[in-house]
């Protein structure tokens, strides 16, 4: 879900092109899960190979870091660990969802309304472990870094770019935010023409640009203050809010009380099923790790081939194509480095 406070975040549209020369933390569950959901035939069904494994994930995670590495964006995926013990009750919330998604499909699909079956489909996409192995073993064939982070995927994205480690984060949720995320790109995994569910429209999504210090500065308000303005709404952790409290509201509200203790006392303590400073701590005292350096190799692509089309039953001819613009990429780029360091 993550926290909805796009209504009051400033953000600036850009091109995947200028995000060139720049190392970016993705948050790899929930790109991958773009993937799957997106990456999917007429009725709904994922792509799997002969065998029944899905593989959505992995052509959208070739062809993506593909693009990447063309245009000379340095992608680093961060994989989620352990989540916290308070997020329970959003994983089940999300699972249940998913349940009734999955009804709602088959009963679409068995009745021939294939639109409407591909619209509920996307809402079925579940990430097994098996998927998250076969996307780390594909990504180290690649030559591209990954980080198994030891809880949220999104805190150690935050934690890389407010350290300098990679020039910004990158997920949909605005959650990397309130971890302190110096800077936040959103829709870099699915830019491009994109029809609106349940509607004959389609948008163009492009990447957006969220500063931490910017949006602090409009809102005219702290971090931690944007951490209380984030229970006050939900979080992945208390997934309902404080109902009637949207996030203009729960702005007014934190300008006005300033701290957590003083907003909270203007409501009932029953509305607070879980204690809001075990959320606040959460996102201010992240598990985080430091992680290996960070190190973008050529791609192997005969084992690239090996996986994707000897076990994965992936067309060895788009493979090779995409893995051979990759390599040619990365040389230009180590040999661009290489004269910059000289002169």
């Amino acid at each position: 879900m993550g926290v909805q406070i796009s209504d009051i975040v400033a953000r600036k549209k850009t091109r995947l092109q200028s995000l060139s020369g720049k190392s970016v933390a993705i948050d790899a569950h929930n790109t991958l899960y773009q993937f799957l959901s997106i990456i999917r035939s007429f009725d709904g069904r994922p792509l799997m190979d002969g065998e029944g494994h899905v593989t959505s994930h992995l052509s959208g995670l070739l062809y993506r870091t593909t693009n990447f590495i063309e245009l000379g964006i340095k992608p680093v995926y961060v994989f989620d660990g352990k989540p916290p013990v308070l997020k329970k009750r959003e994983i089940a919330r999300r699972l249940s969802v998913k349940k009734v998604a999955e009804k709602k499909y088959r009963k679409a699909l068995s009745e021939g309304r294939l639109e409407e079956a591909r619209m509920y489909s996307q809402a079925t996409a579940r990430l097994t472990d098996y998927m998250v192995e076969d996307s780390k073993r594909l990504l180290t064939l690649m030559g591209t870094p990954w980080i198994q982070a030891p809880s949220e995927g999104e805190a150690q994205t935050a934690y890389m770019a407010s350290s300098g480690k990679v020039w910004a984060a990158a997920s949909q949720d605005y959650d990397s935010l309130l971890f302190g995320a110096s800077r936040l790109v959103r829709n870099i995994a699915i830019t491009g023409r994109r029809k609106l569910p349940r509607k004959k429209v389609y948008v163009e999504v492009e990447p957006e640009i969220i500063e931490l210090e910017r949006v602090l500065k409009e809102l005219d308000i702290s971090r931690e203050q944007l951490v209380t303005l984030a229970i006050l709404v939900g979080t992945d952790f208390n997934p309902n809010g404080i109902k009637g409290v949207g996030p203009k509201r729960a702005l007014s509200l934190v300008r006005k009380h300033r701290t957590l203790d003083a907003v909270v006392k203007q409501f009932d303590a029953s509305l607070f099923p879980v204690e809001p400073q075990e959320i606040r701590d959460i996102f201010l005292k992240p598990e985080v790790t430091t992680g290996p350096p960070l190190s973008w190799q050529t791609p192997d692509l005969e084992s690239v081939v090996a996986f994707l089309c000897g076990e994965r039953d992936f067309s060895e001819k788009r493979v090779r194509n995409a893995v051979g613009k990759m390599a040619v990429a990365f040389e230009k780029q180590e040999r661009k480095t290489s004269l910059d360091k000289w002169f």
